[in-house]
C-alpha cells in the first residue's frame, strides 16, 4: 500500500517543533488543499482568546478533513498564520492529539493582521488523497 512518508534528514539540524522537514506523497495521490480555517464557532462567532480560537480552527479542520473522506494521517503540509504569540504549551497539546508523533511539513508565520480584526490564527491544510 502506498503511504506518505515523513522524514528529517541526518544531514540536517533536527526540526525546532513539532514538524517533519519533508513530506513526500506517493505517486498518484490526489492533492487536496483548504481555505485557511479559523476560529469560529458554528454560529459564526469568534472568542476573544487565542487559545479558544485555537480549539475552534482545530475542530473546524476535523469537521473540513472529514466532509472530504479526509483525516490528519492526509495531511502533509500546514501553513499558520498568527496575530500574536502563540502559547506553545497550549497549541502543541492539540497539535499532538491530532497528528501523534507522524507530523507533517509546517511553516509558521506572525504578521500583523487576519481577514477579520478579530481573528488571531488561521491554518491552512494541504493534504493527499491516497487511494
Amino acid at each position: 500500500m502506498k503511504k506518505i512518508s515523513r522524514n528529517n534528514p541526518e544531514s540536517m539540524p533536527k526540526p525546532v517543533g513539532n514538524y517533519s522537514h519533508v513530506t513526500r506523497v506517493p505517486k498518484g495521490a490526489g492533492l487536496i488543499v483548504t481555505s485557511g480555517q479559523v476560529g469560529t464557532d458554528m454560529n459564526g462567532e469568534v472568542p476573544e482568546q487565542l487559545n479558544d480560537q485555537v480549539t475552534n480552527t482545530f475542530d473546524n479542520m476535523k469537521k473540513l478533513l472529514e466532509s472530504e473522506g479526509l483525516s490528519h494521517d492526509s495531511v502533509i503540509k500546514v501553513n499558520i498564520w498568527a496575530t500574536e504569540e502563540i502559547d506553545w504549551d497550549y497549541f502543541d497539546t492539540k497539535w499532538d492529539e491530532w497528528f501523534q508523533g507522524e507530523y507533517p511539513s509546517m511553516t509558521i508565520a506572525y504578521i500583523s493582521a487576519l481577514g477579520l480584526p478579530e481573528l488571531k490564527i488561521e491554518i491552512e491544510l494541504w493534504c493527499a488523497e491516497i487511494e
